[in-house]
């Protein structure tokens, strides 16, 4: 009985050990993946998250899931298979849905060339008369003219009263009597030089008798811009009276964008429709191209001389003006899914698997929303169309390179990235050592290692017990960092 009891003690005592040993080692188990010094990870649907972070701001990491302290949005997931593989950064695609991500295809099409752009009428400031007075005198009448109004050539403006001509037109009249011509021709000659007329002069020879009072009228037909006469005032020699502006021809200044420039020509035609006149169309040339742009529109002035036959255009009217062109085929993506950066200019590649890839293009011209591919793209490729701008944050924070214009991507872009987070040990002329966590894509488990610097500048600012993240790929020279950045909360 008792040989029974201690079996079926030692029976029990062994089950006992055995449950200890596996607890010990599940326990084990879980301690290494849930090292309290790696970054927070969640599994969805069989993948890891490696970090939460608002798409406006993905820069900022969180150890959670919940409401984004900076939109009213939720924060999004960022995948452990996100960080490596193939070429591309990659959304998931319901993430891309809601993003707003639209893609379209790069397409041949028909591209106008015409140009056009928008502008006002003016007046013509090479057809201005300037009225002055060629003596001083007294203004004895006005002729009830006002600025604005319309006049035409030889219409009155005021009578001028000059005293100083009464007295030289007499001397004048005296000499004629003696009959002396070189006197004659000395005396009329100075009546020129007080600035009389001819037509005032003729008159004192045919009635015998001064006039010492001049009518001073409109050399030019056209509207008057100032008028500084008024009865009674006293003017001075060289005075100017009126300023008279023709109406013949006007100019239309156009503002054309900076990027037409090298497109347009003095003498080019050009035709313009106003909203005075539906259907109707006036032809001009191009007088001239301002040499300014302007700072805030970045546009110059295009002036284009019309002729204003009836006097139908006027200063002021606004205008659209066409100058001309022929269609012709391109490659073609909408405008909007351009990226100018300042310093090149991108479109965002949709690829397969939902990833994405910036590539850098050489744009051409621009109409009804469409743009120009001259280089950096083949027929068919897809580019995103609508949240581009998000992408491309996204890809500069994976310190992704651009597909450069010629073809294939260079070495760093088609080597396979990888991510991971970890803490700083050291960091020397040979690298950095990190103690960093599972690298799931390369089926690594936490380590400690030693990564070599792509870059010396990665570690500037860096100091051993920083808590970072770091991406790196896997050159025949070993492991090497490409990538570092502080974690949240350092």
């Amino acid at each position: 009985m008792m040989t029974i009891e201690l079996s079926r003690r030692a029976r029990l005592g062994l089950a006992a050990a055995t449950l200890a040993l596996v607890a010990g080692a599940t326990g084990y188990g879980i301690a290494t993946l849930i090292h309290p010094g790696d970054m927070p990870a969640a599994a969805e649907g069989g993948r890891k998250v490696l970090y939460w972070y608002d798409p406006m701001v993905p820069s900022q990491h969180f150890d959670k899931p919940g409401k984004s302290p900076f939109m009213d949005m939720q924060l999004v997931p960022k995948y452990a298979d996100e960080a490596g593989g193939e070429a591309g950064i990659r959304i998931d695609p319901a993430r891309a849905q809601n993003l707003g991500i639209r893609v379209v295809a790069a397409e041949r099409g028909t591209l106008s060339s015409a140009l056009t752009a928008t502008g006002t009428i003016d007046f013509n400031q090479r057809d201005v008369a300037i009225v002055q007075a060629r003596s001083g005198g007294f203004v004895s009448r006005v002729y009830a003219r006002a600025p604005g109004d319309v006049i035409g050539a030889g219409a009155p403006l005021a009578d001028l009263l000059v005293p100083e001509w009464a007295g030289a037109q007499s001397e004048y009249l005296a000499v004629r009597r003696t009959g002396d011509a070189a006197m004659i021709s000395a005396a009329r000659q100075r009546l020129t030089l007080l600035g009389m007329p001819a037509g005032t002069i003729a008159a004192v020879e045919r009635g015998g008798r001064p006039h010492n009072i001049v009518t001073l009228s409109a050399p030019s037909g056209g509207v008057i811009k100032t008028l500084g006469v008024r009865a009674g005032m006293t003017v001075a020699a060289g005075q100017t009276l009126a300023e008279v502006n023709g109406l013949g021809t006007v100019w239309l200044n156009a503002a054309v964008p900076e990027r037409m420039a090298g497109q347009l020509r003095p003498g080019q035609t050009a035709s313009a429709t106003l909203t005075a006149y539906p259907g109707e169309r006036f032809a001009g040339r191009i007088a001239a191209i301002l040499p300014s742009v302007e700072a805030e529109s970045r546009t110059l002035t295009v002036r284009i001389e019309l002729a204003n036959r009836g006097g139908r255009l006027r200063p002021g009217m606004f205008a659209n003006v066409d100058f001309g062109g022929s269609e012709r085929t391109g490659l073609l993506v909408p405008t909007e899914a351009v990226i100018r950066t300042g310093r090149r200019t991108l479109v965002m590649l949709a690829l397969s698997n939902g990833r994405y890839q910036p590539a850098e293009v050489r744009i051409g011209n621009e109409s009804d929303g469409q743009s120009e591919v001259l280089a950096g793209l083949s027929e068919g490729e897809k580019v995103v169309a609508s949240g581009q701008f998000l992408l491309d944050s996204e890809a500069s924070l994976s310190g992704m390179e651009a597909r450069p214009i010629g073809g294939m991507a260079p070495a760093s872009a088609l080597t396979r990235l990888y991510e991971t987070s970890g803490r700083i040990e050291k960091i020397d002329a040979n690298g950095v050592t990190l103690a960093h966590g599972p690298v799931p894509a390369l089926q690594w488990p936490a380590m400690t290692m030693t990564f070599r610097l792509g870059d010396p500048a990665l570690a500037r600012g860096f100091k051993a017990g920083d808590r970072v993240r770091f991406g790196f790929d896997q050159p025949p020279q070993g492991p090497t960092l490409r990538s570092m950045t502080r974690e949240a909360g350092q």
